[in-house]
């Protein structure tokens, strides 16, 4: 879905939506809520860390996620992701493979995959049955904070710093899943991505910083380039790629886990011109192979505070 602008606005108009859609914004996190008060989640027989968030997309959670991971392979560990797989076709369990597409598993598990096995389940308890069955010694649970099938070690909150919680609304009046509070009160610690510091209201855990940056050798440096993407926040490439020196001849912003097809791949080639197509490697992953020609990504890496997260993961130790 593409997020809707009066999510990030602050005129009357935006206010008057807001506060007419806020009674179903109350309903959906009473619904959170319930479920978290009587849900009897799975205990798996491995260590579960659980990478999620609050906000509804654009927060870098899948890097951070991806930096967990090296951290917990750094200690000489097996984590498998474990992801529902938002967008695929297939319900799991499932560990992907090299034949999957994201319209088998969704694009988020195809980077995930990159890294480390990768399982998708609907069905939390079993996609965790199966990446313990498969050699998994830590779960690392992606986007998980609102499920409440799998019991989790530790929970992470991701937080985009300069977005913060938007209008401050629940879906569908603003974008979060849940009331702020509720949702960092099952917290046990909040990585906050880029610059800004939001308000955390009742948290008083620990509080780390990521950063999101580029990685790869290109010089963008008076590149021509039309950029696009269909992720939680597209202004995040565009704005990355004029920090490095690119020209942005034409930004596009399609909806969040947006499916090319070949019409749409054929225009942007199109209008294009001279210009070189750029997007992201989670709209890259959602192209099919025949259409990549001519169309690059700008990767990008997490870096956490380092002696925030080693502590945080010494609590695994523990765990079982």
């Amino acid at each position: 879905m593409r997020a809707p602008d009066f999510w990030d606005r602050d005129d009357a108009a935006a206010k008057l939506a807001a506060a007419v859609l806020a009674p179903l914004g109350w309903l959906y996190g009473a619904s959170v809520r319930w479920k978290a008060k009587n849900a009897q989640p799975y205990r798996a027989r491995v260590p579960v860390v659980c990478i999620g968030n609050i906000s509804a997309g654009g927060t870098g959670k899948t890097p951070v996620a991806i930096a967990v991971a090296d951290a917990i392979i750094a200690r000489g560990k097996n984590p498998f992701f474990l992801t529902r797989g938002y967008g695929g076709r297939l319900a799991g369990p499932v560990v992907v493979g090299k034949n999957h597409t994201a319209a088998d598993v969704g694009d988020e598990p195809l980077i995930l995959a990159r890294k480390a096995a990768t399982v998708v389940s609907r069905d939390r308890r079993e996609g965790a049955m199966l990446a313990v069955a498969r050699g998994a010694d830590v779960i690392v649970m992606d986007d998980g904070h609102q499920n409440f099938a799998l019991a989790k070690d530790l929970s992470l909150v991701v937080v985009d710093g300069e977005r913060g919680f938007g209008n401050g609304h629940v879906l569908p009046a603003g974008p979060l899943r849940e009331p702020v509070a509720q949702g960092l009160a099952r917290a046990d610690a909040v990585i906050v991505t880029g610059d800004g510091t939001p308000a955390l209201p009742g948290f008083n855990g620990p509080v780390l910083r990521a950063h999101v940056a580029p990685v790869g050798g290109t010089d963008w440096k008076g590149v021509r380039v039309l950029a696009f993407a269909g992720i939680g926040r597209p202004e995040k490439l565009f704005r990355t790629l004029a920090g490095l020196g690119a020209e942005l001849a034409e930004t596009i912003s399609f909806a969040d886990h947006h499916p090319y097809n070949n019409q749409e791949l054929n225009a942007l080639k199109a209008r294009a011109g001279g210009a070189r197509l750029v997007t992201t490697e989670k709209d890259y992953v959602r192209i099919a192979e025949s259409g990549r020609d001519g169309i690059s990504f700008l990767p990008v890496i997490a870096t956490i505070e380092p002696h925030g997260l080693d502590r945080l993961l010494d609590r695994l130790g523990g765990a079982r």
